[in-house]
């Protein structure tokens, strides 16, 4: 499945945006998403995930009671809501795609990847 992910942009402190990560596919539907994120200089860390039926969801400490992952699988798309963002939040995102899902923090779990959109947030 090919990911094309949108949405990010410059925005201030305690803003919000929204990312959408689209699939080419019908069967993104059997697909577990998720969403990494890569700062200039660091390694690429886990965000976000949501299993294939949009049950469970899973958030790393930093960003968790501020995003929300969820999907649509009538339009092939999982989003990432992100709220009272902060300078730290700066970085390039990442779509991910895995089926199965093993450990869902793990980047090497995810064989689907997209080609990442900027996030940057000014103090």
């Amino acid at each position: 499945v090919q990911l094309q992910a949108s949405g990010g942009g410059l925005v201030q402190a305690r803003d919000s945006l929204r990312l959408s990560c689209t699939a080419s596919e019908r069967t993104f539907s059997y697909y577990n998403m998720g969403w990494f994120r890569q700062a200039p200089g660091k390694e690429r860390e886990f965000v976000a995930a949501i299993r294939y039926s949009g049950g469970r969801t899973y958030y790393s400490d930093s960003v968790k009671g501020r995003f929300t992952i969820s999907r649509d699988n009538t339009k092939n798309t999982v989003f990432l809501q992100m709220n009272s963002l902060k300078p730290e939040d700066t970085a390039v995102y990442y779509c991910a795609a895995a089926s199965p899902l093993r450990d869902y923090s793990l980047s090497v779990s995810y064989t689907n990847w997209g080609q990442g959109t900027l996030v940057t947030v000014s103090s």
